[in-house]
């Protein structure tokens, strides 16, 4: 009965992973426990690890196990634009297209009056002293196209226009596959406003 009580154990903890419902979480238990024991002590050591050595960057607040952060110190990377994302799954996203070789600020939140989170409990005291050094000549705004996202955009562009530093918001509209029969006003409206000449 205990190892019963153990596979238990185990798929309650797996189903406190978001995305993983209790059939996945049984799934994931059964195959962890089907591996060699030396897979499940590297894979447990790997979690353990992640949790333990991975903090945030104390210059951009995105993800690292060194500090400054991989980015905040390449050299290559342009020094005078600042990409404002929610958070670092938003920097791993945008690394992804291998376009924008500028830095980053992450907020950790948006403000949501509804959630009680308001300027003060994200990072843009944060963000505003990194401007104060007056280095930074553009400050991208990256949050989601939601009603969030875009109070945090419009709130911190307030704050920023004052002093001099160019604010642009990225584009948002239509994806690539999308029908224009199924697709949103707001989303429409941000296409139109986004658009370009080829």
């Amino acid at each position: 009965m205990a190892e019963i009580e153990s596979i238990a154990r185990l798929v309650n903890e797996l189903s406190k992973l978001p995305g993983v419902g209790k059939k996945s979480a049984q799934r994931l238990a059964y195959h962890i426990i089907s591996l060699p024991e030396e897979q499940v002590r590297d894979l447990a050591v790997a979690i353990f690890n992640g949790k333990k050595q991975v903090h945030y960057c104390s210059v951009c607040g995105n993800f690292t196990d060194v500090d400054p952060c991989p980015i905040c110190t390449d050299h290559d990377r342009r020094k005078d634009i600042i990409c404002v994302v929610k958070d670092p799954r938003d920097v791993n996203a945008i690394e992804r297209v291998r376009e924008y070789h500028g830095l980053y600020h992450v907020l950790h939140g948006v403000i949501s009056p509804m959630n009680g989170i308001g300027p003060d409990d994200i990072r843009i005291r944060e963000l505003m002293t990194r401007l104060a050094s007056g280095e930074v000549n553009e400050v991208v705004l990256a949050t989601n196209p939601d009603v969030e996202g875009e109070a945090t955009a419009t709130y911190i562009s307030r704050l920023i226009r004052p002093m001099g530093v160019t604010v642009t918001r990225i584009a948002h509209g239509v994806p690539v596959g999308g029908e224009l029969e199924y697709t949103d006003e707001v989303t429409l409206m941000r296409a139109f406003e986004g658009r370009r000449e080829i």
